[in-house]
């Protein structure tokens, strides 16, 4: 069985940032991949940008899956402070449910679902959380619901899950495989999360360093 290493895990926050500079912008505007809007966001519409670079990856993966079958973007870009906020509430849940664990076995079990917020892919713009629709924007069966905690899903969310349909495995391995030719990589505890450039994708692949690190969205930016 390979290995899942988790955002928490040592070897992740030593992988040093060599900060690109790249722009981040808004997938709305682009146009080229659906938005899923009808989901909760954050208030601010900070969810809709990426780096220029993650998206331009975005567009390739899209344009290697079968007819009828598109992204849907549901995720990208988050402020550190939202990214915090969602770690602390998740962790203070573990807790709350597990008090005979330590602050370490906290922090790992958290970071299966919300990355701890100094190391955060979503706060760099390098994530997008995304699934598959069909040519009328419905969703296509992947398992779970997008953000189902391993707790919720018995683990169903975890991307090599066993206790899915063959359908929703199926689809998995369709959104995998795009995305990977793309050259994103995968959390493996979270079969929508894909990212590039971040520290997890430099651990990942091999890369010297992360081109992308935590960064301030300016909402005057268009």
């Amino acid at each position: 069985m390979t290995e899942i290493i988790l955002m928490a895990d040592p070897r992740v926050a030593a992988v040093p940032v060599r900060e690109c500079g790249e722009r981040l912008v808004d997938v709305r505007r682009d146009g080229r991949v659906r938005v899923d809007e009808r989901k909760w966001h954050d208030s601010e519409g900070a969810f809709g940008w990426l780096r220029d670079g993650v998206l331009a990856r975005l567009c390739r993966a899209q344009e290697q899956l079968p007819d009828g079958i598109r992204l849907l973007f549901v995720e990208g870009y988050r402020p550190p402070a939202l990214q915090r906020r969602y770690y602390e509430e998740y962790a203070a849940r573990l807790r709350a449910e597990r008090p005979d664990w330590s602050a370490e076995q906290v922090r790992e079990a958290a970071s299966r679902y919300v990355s701890p917020p100094e190391i955060a892919p979503h706060s760099a713009g390098a994530a997008v959380d995304l699934t598959l629709a069909d040519a009328d924007g419905r969703e296509l069966d992947l398992g779970t619901r997008m953000n189902a905690t391993p707790e919720e899903s018995a683990g169903a969310c975890y991307t090599a899950a066993g206790n899915i349909s063959a359908q929703a495995r199926a689809n998995r391995e369709v959104l995998g495989g795009a995305l990977t030719a793309a050259g994103l990589v995968n959390y493996p505890t979270e079969w929508w999360h894909w990212s590039y450039g971040d520290r997890y994708w430099a651990l990942r692949t091999g890369a010297s360093a992360a081109l992308y690190g935590p960064k301030d969205l300016d909402p005057a930016r268009s």
